[in-house]
């Protein structure tokens, strides 16, 4: 049974129905919430015309502001948002929230997190992506220790910080940021499952019915270490011909890929029915990136019963048992990576054994019960800040 109505606003630089794992989470998050009666509104930058039209995102707030994006470099389609604080002082003084949860640390997560303070709104901050790491790949590694200097002092001003997994917990409090409560995330197992295998689909790849489907899904960039699942398929390969390599997603990478293996399979981004297709099509999922806060399609691919190969980190740490429902290696062993995927090449029971299981597994990592612990975590904080929360006079900026 759901605690009495309240009013959460979700600040975020990313939302539906744009397509990556922070995006995703916060749309199963509001309509989990709002399923359990409470008030959602969000305040995120405006989304560009194509993306816009699309109704997926319709019936996740009661209200949007929407404020001015700008690219963020590496990340053409994403954005970066700026607003004034005036302007969610005032709209949060004419509909003032219970909490506020800002998903994303970037200049309007830190306006709005400002904005609340002044307000007295509690603010719970949310770990979705790890920037600090990916300055390596994009020529910013020297400002690796500015970033996480920044991160430090923009949680520590939050009441609490929420990550997916307890190793994320373990990492955060070493940087020095606490309070940090660990909320994971869930997958839909109705929409991914193995029942949507597509004979036609698996054709249209050039593979056959005993052929070795071998699929990465993900953003086709740097940071996802996508050279390491190169070298794994062309090692698997030279033993099994006829195998093919399938990725689905976009991002910078993207072209360079294509004219280096112009017979690999690029679907390019996919969503809906079609991605749980193009997972259920497959047989082996390689997930190469040691930068995931938790990796949504490592249980998107359990869900769809693939035998999963991935490094000890995010998802994989807290959902996969090596050689029980996947294999999961050291995240300083690449050697280890190539050895998993070309043994479950040759061991088709295993793979077999592990597909089952995988799914199987899969089917206890809930949504609802997700969405409750959310509930009570933030709900519990809002009570226990407002509680003791000396009264005071603001003025708009």
């Amino acid at each position: 049974m759901s605690q009495r109505q309240r009013h959460i606003a979700i600040v975020t630089e990313t939302f539906p129905p744009e397509i990556n794992g922070v995006a995703n989470t916060l749309g199963k998050l509001c309509e989990g919430l709002r399923q359990r009666g409470h008030r959602l509104s969000v305040v995120r930058p405006g989304q560009r015309k194509a993306v816009a039209t699309n109704d997926a995102a319709q019936n996740l707030a009661e209200s949007v502001v929407a404020v001015p994006g700008f690219p963020i470099p590496g990340y053409a389609d994403l954005q970066f948002g700026l607003a004034r604080p005036r302007r969610l002082i005032k709209a949060w003084k004419k509909n003032r929230p219970d909490i506020v949860y800002v998903a994303t640390e970037g200049p309007l997560g830190l306006v709005a997190l400002n904005a609340a303070r002044k307000l007295q709104i509690p603010v719970c901050s949310g770990f979705h992506t790890n920037f600090h790491s990916y300055s390596r790949h994009y020529g910013y590694g020297f400002l690796e220790r500015m970033i996480v200097s920044y991160l430090r002092w923009f949680h520590n001003r939050t009441q609490l910080t929420l990550v997916p997994t307890r190793r994320m917990q373990n990492r955060l409090n070493g940087l020095g940021i606490r309070p940090v409560s660990v909320w994971s995330r869930g997958v839909d197992c109705d929409r991914f499952t193995p029942s949507k295998r597509d004979p036609a689909l698996r054709k249209s790849w050039g593979v056959g019915e005993r052929d070795l489907a071998v699929i990465y899904v993900g953003r086709l960039a740097a940071e996802k270490n996508l050279q390491l699942a190169v070298t794994a398929f062309e090692r698997l390969r030279h033993i099994h011909p006829r195998a093919r390599f399938i990725l689905v997603g976009d991002g910078p990478m993207s072209k360079k890929l294509q004219e280096r293996h112009g017979d690999y399979v690029f679907c390019g981004m996919q969503c809906g029915e079609d991605l749980a297709r193009h997972y259920a099509s497959a047989d082996l999922f390689l997930f190469p990136s040691k930068t995931e806060t938790f990796g949504n399609v490592v249980t998107e691919a359990m869900a769809s019963g693939l035998a999963v190969v991935a490094f000890d980190d995010g998802a994989a740490s807290e959902h996969v048992r090596s050689e029980a429902n996947g294999i999961k290696v050291p995240l300083d062993d690449h050697g280890a990576f190539v050895d998993a995927s070309l043994r479950l090449a040759d061991q088709p029971s295993l793979v077999s054994h592990l597909r089952s299981q995988a799914r199987l597994d899969a089917l206890d990592i809930h949504w609802p019960s997700l969405i409750e612990q959310f509930e009570n975590i933030v709900f519990n904080l809002h009570y226990r800040e407002t509680r003791h929360a000396p009264k005071q006079s603001v003025s708009i900026l």
